[in-house]
């Protein structure tokens, strides 16, 4: 069975930042009318928070300022169905301070096309993290190597 061939495993919070830092693009996740929302955006880190960038017509901009957030990254392999999470939650804020978006700016090019001049950051103030591995001499698909045939 696949499941007894990996394990589950808490990350340390030092693990967690480590491969937060490493991540180019996460979810942004967040309430709409009670309801949860979740975005996809670029981002980094910045004096121990998430900073992102959105457009102002966003339910992400709506919706962050005093706001709990939480932001998530993830690795996934698909054969082994190992990788990683971390999940950063703080009561974000809209950055207003004119030397403080101008780093941000600095630090996060958005992908999608638009005029990003909302700045969010989300304070690193819960940090969580696991991580699935598998056991030496598993190499996917619930098949030792030796008995797992190729497309």
């Amino acid at each position: 069975m696949l499941t007894s061939q990996r394990s589950l495993e808490a990350l340390s919070g030092q693990e967690a930042v480590g491969l937060l830092s490493a991540a180019l693009i996460g979810r942004a996740v967040f309430s709409v009318g009670a309801l949860p929302a979740v975005v996809p955006v670029t981002f980094a880190l910045l004096d121990h928070a998430v900073v992102l960038r959105t457009a102002a017509d966003t339910r992400l901009a709506a919706a962050a300022d005093g706001a709990v957030l939480a932001f998530e990254v993830d690795e996934v392999d698909p054969v082994t169905r190992t990788g990683w999470s971390v999940v950063v939650t703080g009561v974000a804020e809209v950055v207003t301070d004119a030397v403080r978006r101008a780093l941000i700016h600095s630090v996060v090019e958005p992908y999608a096309p638009g005029d990003h001049q909302v700045y969010i950051r989300i304070p690193l103030s819960v940090v969580t993290g696991q991580r699935v591995t598998a056991t030496p001499g598993f190499h996917g698909r619930g098949l030792p190597a030796a008995t797992r045939r190729t497309p």
